[in-house]
């Protein structure tokens, strides 16, 4: 028997009508409802249910809408469109908006026949949208069928959670504390990274030996690696330590990207970090021949372009405009980034008996490295690690201090002077090293053996009776920057070294900043799940009394939030309570709130540091001093490497035991023996950060010109709609919906277009569907409902793009109940409509249509078959048999005409009768738009995979008629005596 139905076809069946799906056979029909969803696809059997076919019935004259009909409807249509016609499949799909920079990856990935990229945009630009978006267009289009996310554990649950809320991508975790539970539900012989086909796994898990091996021999078709700097390391790194981690995970990438048919996305803010064969390491995984290209030359730099793109915040602040090259500012977008951030560095000076506690401190590191001189290299430094870690406790806090100064240290029970630099380093030293973030805020010990001694029993007995802001002058200094945060209206986040001090801080400060203030801590103590929890519970009890100016919020944390968790939405201000013994740990700090979604024009940032402690002013004169003149100098943030940091600090702390607090106040440049050192490391410092300057404007992105990105964000607006549209859409829809609408306008707030909406009078299906999205409890208690216009949103707030579930669930009530003639309540769209107006000068009709389409994409896999949508305007002047059509722009300009007269009731149903009954008379034009739709879809499919022959071979669009009459609006010219045209 051969197949009655074709795809795209409407059929009747179960008391609905369906579209007839691609993967229909002769016995078994698959089928989606007609405006439903992928989730209501159903299988129906016509052997044993009836089914026949449909046709989508035309308007009713008796059910006549307002001047807003035609536009409502149209947008929500548009808005529930999940599978678009264009060559972005996916677009139509996700919960998120792209800026139209984050396109250019997609567009660069979309002419490769096998998908390799290095996405190396600066901190919070937005990598991890731009790998999902190339993650979903893969998927949707059949060239990727699995999923592997390579990432630290930290950030395991953020790339869930970015994964399934923006992409509908639900994603497994696979990590040490994850595996057991994952191992037990599978069959013999059978792999995890089999039976789930979407993984994010954490690069330490992956190291083991066993789970490696299965890995590489299961590994999906699509991977992501996270970080991919960690992943690297020089030809001329030493052994040991990171780099050996480092070389495991390279050894891991390079079987994986051996594989020549396999996707691979590289994601790092830091491709370089100032090491030439480093990067071109990188290189030789993404493409082999990378590692060794001249990038010196033409040529070089644009093989390197067609797989790399790194730009700068200034880079894409304001894009397709008429400095990119455009002909007008049509299409440009502005992206609300930080202007800046305003810095102060804020001093304190010790308490009498702190430093009192301080000098004998010195003194006793003093007399503890001089000791262990005499005794070998290994014990010396082990002595040296055991004085960093006790310094460096000391100016963090008293609870540091004593914590540090009872504990054996990490060093002590190394066997050899290199076994004790690595145990050292780990817990005592600022890494630049991001991954190895992870658990290094334990306060280190002091202590060599297993006994403490009397003299650091001593020390931390008194350390311990320093607490409070009488003792601990540092404290006293934050609570007054905090209160002038909070007065300003800031939200803060406070970074500190180590697990004791945030303790002891948040206890402090709870109840000491105000009534309205919530304070919280995170520290390495919670799992990585549980500090994500911890950050939304202080934002969900600060938001709950967002009311009230006064109220404010502020987090203690250690560096475990450093790098990779999004805190932007709930702070901006950071202070720097620790000043880091390396610069790139306060860019990675500040990173974390001074990206894109921050609300504030401008972040704040403090650094205290102690101008009597002996420490932190050097480290401020020599490291911090330097790193900020490059960044004045060139524009850019250049990473300062481990090794120079290490050997500055190296150098303030013999400075400080040599001449103690009250010794010598030369500069360190000018010591005897670090002269020369100091100026070595000056000298490649400066000449990383050339380098850094230079790969700027040499690996510019120059594949893809912004017309080519112009033009597909054009087409997608066309297609789906653009910002101004959906708010327009959302503030009228509620508003007939019963909901209170608040404006800034109407308000006195300045919202930039934002709105809220109390929703607890609309329909009870609107109001279960908001609650799903939004949270029941915003709902039933009535509350305001902020609508944003920027995506970045918190929770319990809606953002105005088309993707996002509550504008979703809006737009499919009021599309439902358009179609539904018997449906109760209010009806803010309807199917018909007659104004008289005088936007028009002769009797003019629009016609909302709904086309079909039926695309075969060729694919590394097979030919794909897909049914998708489009929703177009079409209008024409005078009656149906004598037709005279107007062009796109003139149909979508009536959407904007107003009544200016009142229309009577009958003529108006005469009017729109006489349209309904000549339908018939426009099936020849519909068909030829359909047409002339399909050619223009099937150029855009291979205009954006113009360098992938194999792609484009055998793509085919077929328009499946008749095309859907959702909406008839006829709009009247005004009455007068002059008007002599008007058709009747």
């Amino acid at each position: 028997m051969s197949l009655t139905y074709t795809a795209g076809s409407l059929v009747a069946a179960r008391g609905r009508e369906w579209v007839v799906l691609p993967e229909s056979a002769a016995d078994m029909l698959v089928l989606r409802p007609l405006g439903g969803s992928e989730d209501d696809i159903a299988a129906v059997f016509p052997a044993f249910e009836e089914v026949r076919h449909a046709e989508f019935a035309k308007p009713s004259a008796a059910d006549l809408g307002d001047q807003r009909a035609a536009g409502l409807l149209r947008t929500a249509l548009r808005v529930g469109f999940r599978s678009g016609a264009g060559p972005f499949r996916s677009l139509a799909s996700i919960a998120v908006e792209p800026r139209a920079y984050q396109l250019v990856p997609l567009l660069m990935a979309l002419r490769q026949r096998t998908v390799r990229l290095l996405i190396s945009d600066d901190v919070g630009i937005g990598k991890t949208v731009e790998a999902g978006l190339i993650v979903k267009e893969l998927l949707a289009q059949g060239e990727a069928t699995r999923l592997a996310v390579l990432c630290s554990p930290a950030l395991a649950e953020q790339w869930q959670s970015e994964l399934r809320e923006k992409f509908g991508i639900d994603a497994e975790l696979v990590l040490a504390s994850t595996v057991s539970r994952l191992e037990r539900g599978l069959e013999l012989g059978q792999s995890l990274f089999d039976k789930h086909p979407y993984t994010i796994i954490s690069t330490d898990f992956i190291k083991s030996t066993r789970h490696r091996e299965d890995f590489v021999r299961h590994c999906p078709d699509l991977v992501i690696v996270d970080e991919a700097h960690s992943c690297v390391a020089a030809d001329d790194a030493t052994q040991g330590g990171t780099s050996s981690t480092n070389q495991l995970r390279y050894e891991l990438l390079r079987r994986i990207s051996a594989d020549p048919d396999r996707h691979l996305l590289l994601l790092t803010a830091t491709p370089h970090s100032g090491k030439e064969s480093a990067f071109r390491n990188l290189l030789g995984l993404v493409r082999p021949e990378l590692a060794t290209v001249n990038l010196e030359t033409p040529a070089g730099r644009a093989k390197l372009a067609e797989y790399f793109v790194a730009r700068k915040r200034a880079d894409v602040r304001t894009y397709l405009t008429k400095e990119d090259g455009l002909t007008d500012d049509s299409l440009a977008e502005r992206t609300a980034f930080p202007s800046d951030r305003w810095t102060k560095d804020e001093p304190y000076r010790l308490t009498p008996a702190y430093r009192a506690l301080l000098d004998d401190a010195i003194a006793y590191a003093r007399d503890r490295v001089e000791a262990a001189g005499e005794q070998g290299k290994r014990e010396a430094r082990i002595a040296w690690w055991s004085v960093i870690a006790l310094l460096r406790s000391m100016v963090s806090s008293p609870a540091a201090a004593a914590q540090t100064l009872k504990t054996r240290s990490e060093s002590a029970a190394a066997r050899t002077a290199q076994e004790a630099d690595a145990l050292g380093a780990k817990v005592a030293a600022d890494s630049a090293d991001n991954d190895r973030l992870e658990g290094v805020d334990v306060a280190p010990g002091a202590a060599e053996s297993e006994e403490a001694g009397a003299r650091l029993l001593e020390l931390s007995q008194r350390a311990a009776r320093l607490v409070g802001p009488a003792e601990d002058a540092k404290l006293k200094a934050l609570t007054g920057h905090l209160k002038k945060l909070i007065a300003d209206g800031y939200h803060p986040i406070v970074f500190c070294r180590y697990i004791p001090t945030a303790e002891y801080l948040a206890q402090q400060l709870d109840g000491k900043l105000g009534k309205k203030t919530k304070v919280a801590g995170v520290t390495g103590t919670l799992s990585p799940q549980q500090r994500l929890e911890r950050i939304e519970e202080l934002g969900a009890d600060s938001a709950e009394e967002a009311g009230d100016p006064a109220v404010r919020r502020v987090l203690i944390a250690t560096d475990c939030l450093s790098e990779g968790v999004n805190l932007q939405h709930h702070f901006d201000a950071v202070v720097h309570y620790d000043l880091a013994w390396n610069p790139t740990r306060h860019d990675q700090r500040e990173g974390r709130v001074d990206r894109y979604g921050q609300k504030r024009d401008e972040v704040r940032v403090i650094t205290m540091f102690g101008e009597d402690n002996g420490i932190d002013g050097k480290v401020l004169e020599v490291l911090f001093a330097k790193h900020r003149q490059i960044k004045k100098d060139l524009g850019i943030s250049v990473s300062v490497p481990d090794e120079t940091a290490s050997g500055v600090t190296d150098a303030v702390v013999e400075w400080l035991l040599l001449h103690g607090r009250q010794g010598s106040q030369e500069s360190l440049f000018e010591l005897d023996g670090h002269q020369e050192s100091f100026e070595r490391i000056e000298r490649e410092w400066t000449s990383a950060a050339e380098r850094e300057k230079t790969s700027q404007s040499k690996y510019a992105q120059r594949t893809i010109h912004p017309e080519e990105v112009a033009r597909e964000v054009a087409a997608v607006r066309a297609a789906l709609g653009g910002a101004d549209e959906v708010r327009d859409f959302a503030l009228e829809a509620l508003r007939e919906l019963d909901a209170l609408v608040r404006t800034a306008t109407s308000s006195g707030r300045d919202g930039g277009g934002d709105f809220t909406a109390q929703v607890g009078g609309t329909p009870a299906g609107l109001r279960d569907a908001l609650g799903a999205t939004l949270g029941s409890r915003l709902v039933e208690e009535d509350r305001e409902i902020p609508f944003r216009t920027t995506p970045a949103i918190a929770r319990g707030e809606a953002a105005l793009v088309r993707t996002d579930p509550a504008i979703a669930a809006v737009a499919s009530y009021v599309l439902d109940s358009a179609l539904d003639v018997n449906a109760l309540g209010p009806r803010p769209a309807r199917r018909c409509g007659v104004i008289t107006t005088d936007a028009v000068t002769i009797r003019t009709t629009l016609l909302l249509v709904r086309y079909r389409f039926h695309l075969t994409l060729p694919s590394r896999k097979g030919d794909q078959q897909l049914v998708a949508e489009d929703a177009r305007l079409l209008a024409y002047e005078g009656l149906p048999s004598r037709a005279r059509w107007l062009d796109d722009d003139a149909a979508a300009a009536l959407l904007a005409a107003r009544a200016s007269a009142n229309t009577h009731e009958q003529r108006a149903r005469n009017q729109i009768s006489r349209d309904l009954d000549g339908l018939p008379d426009l099936a020849g034009h519909l068909s030829e738009y359909g047409t002339r739709l399909a050619a223009e879809l099937d150029a855009s499919h291979r205009r954006v995979r113009k360098a992938n022959e194999e792609i484009v071979r055998g793509l085919k669009v077929v328009p499946q008629e008749p095309a859907d009459v959702l909406g008839v609006y006829v709009y009247l010219p005004q009455p007068a005596s002059t008007a002599s045209g008007a058709e009747a």
